[in-house]
C-alpha cells in the first residue's frame, strides 16, 4: 500500500496505457474507481462523445473519485455499487455494450488509515473491515461468534495461513474472558499464537486479516459475479483488465480468462501475468504484489 493519504498512485498505469488503445467516443467502466487515478488516465484521452462509469462500494471513494475527474471533457458517472451489480449499473445509464472494463482489486492508503473501515493492524481500530457499510456482518461478529473450526477453515481457505487451527485456538481462547473488539487486540493475539519462530517478512496478522476482509466484503463469490457478466457487457475487440493482488484472486481471473478463451469469447492478450517494475515497486510499495491480465473480447 502506498503511504500517503493525500495521493494515491494507480498501479500498473502505464502498462496499461500502453496495452489498452481506446476511441475517443468509448465507454470505459471502472469497476473499482477509488481514487480515480486509472479513470483520470483514460479520460484524459477521452472526448465529450465519450464516458467514464465509475463503481466503488465506498461512498468515500465515489467522492474523492468526483473531485479528481471533475475536469474531463467526457461524461463522468459515478455510482456506490458493488462490481457485482456492474450490468444492472451500465444498464440502468440507457448502455448496452461497453469498450473497457477495469477492475483493480486493491484498496487505497486512505481506507487502510481510516478508523471506520477497521481494516488495518498497523493501528488500533474499531475490528469492522466493512468496506460497504451497508453490509451487516463485520469482522468482528464473525471473530467472536464462529466456531473453532469455521474460524480455522475461513483463515486457511481466504488467507492461505498454514497456522490457522493454531491462530483460531487462540482467538477462541481469548475471547472466552473478553470480546475482541479492535484490530489491535486481535494482531496482538494472532503475534502470540505465531510466537517467535511464526515471524516472516510480513506480519504475522497479514493473512488473517485478508482472510476476514474476504469473508466480510464476500470478494471472491463478487468477483467472479462481475467476470461472468463482462462477456455480455463488451463490446467486440472491447478489453477487461484486472488488477489482483493476492493468489485466490489471481486465480480466479486466471481461470475465467483461459474458459472464455477456450469457448472463442476472448484472445488474451496477457499469456503471463504482467507485475510492476522495480522502479514502480520503488516509487509505490503497493505495486509489488500486484498482477495484471488482459482480455480481448472476439
Amino acid at each position: 500500500m502506498d503511504g500517503s493519504t493525500t495521493e494515491h498512485i494507480p498501479v500498473l498505469a502505464e502498462v496499461l496505457a500502453e496495452q489498452i488503445k481506446l476511441p475517443k467516443d468509448a465507454v470505459v467502466v471502472d469497476a473499482t474507481i477509488g481514487q480515480g487515478g486509472h479513470s483520470l488516465l483514460f479520460g484524459k484521452r477521452l472526448g465529450p462523445k465519450g464516458a467514464i462509469i465509475g463503481l466503488d462500494v465506498d461512498i468515500n471513494a465515489i467522492r474523492r473519485a468526483q473531485s479528481v475527474l471533475e475536469g474531463l471533457l467526457c461524461r463522468v458517472i459515478l455510482v456506490n455499487s458493488n462490481f457485482s451489480e456492474i450490468a444492472q449499473v451500465v444498464r440502468g445509464q440507457g448502455m448496452e455494450k461497453v469498450d473497457f472494463i477495469l477492475a483493480d482489486l486493491g484498496f487505497c492508503s486512505a481506507q487502510l488509515e481510516d478508523d471506520r473501515m477497521g481494516l488495518s493492524f498497523q493501528k488500533n481500530m474499531p475490528l469492522d473491515m466493512r468496506l460497504d457499510k451497508r453490509l451487516t456482518t463485520t469482522a468482528a461478529d464473525i471473530i467472536n461468534r464462529a466456531d473453532e473450526k469455521t474460524l480455522a477453515d475461513l483463515i486457511y481457505k481466504f488467507g492461505e495461513e498454514r497456522a490457522s487451527r493454531r491462530i483460531a485456538r487462540f482467538i477462541v481462547e481469548r475471547r472466552h474472558r473478553e470480546p475482541i473488539t479492535t484490530t489491535g487486540q486481535l494482531a496482538a493475539i494472532i503475534s502470540n499464537a505465531m510466537g517467535k519462530g511464526g515471524w516472516s517478512r510480513i506480519h504475522p496478522a497479514t493473512r488473517t486479516f485478508q482472510a476476514l476482509r474476504i469473508a466480510v466484503n464476500n470478494e471472491l463469490e463478487n468477483l467472479e459475479t462481475l467476470l461472468g457478466s463482462v462477456p455480455a457487457l463488451l463490446r467486440q475487440n472491447g478489453f477487461i483488465a484486472v488488477i489482483s493482488f493476492h493468489s485466490l484472486e489471481d486465480r480466479i481471473v486466471k481461470m475465467d480468462f483461459k474458459s472464455n478463451e477456450k469457448n472463442g469469447v476472448y484472445k488474451i492478450i496477457t499469456k503471463k501475468p504482467i507485475s510492476a517494475s522495480r522502479d514502480e515497486v520503488s516509487e509505490n510499495h503497493r505495486a509489488r504484489s500486484a498482477k495484471l491480465r488482459i482480455a480481448q473480447k472476439v
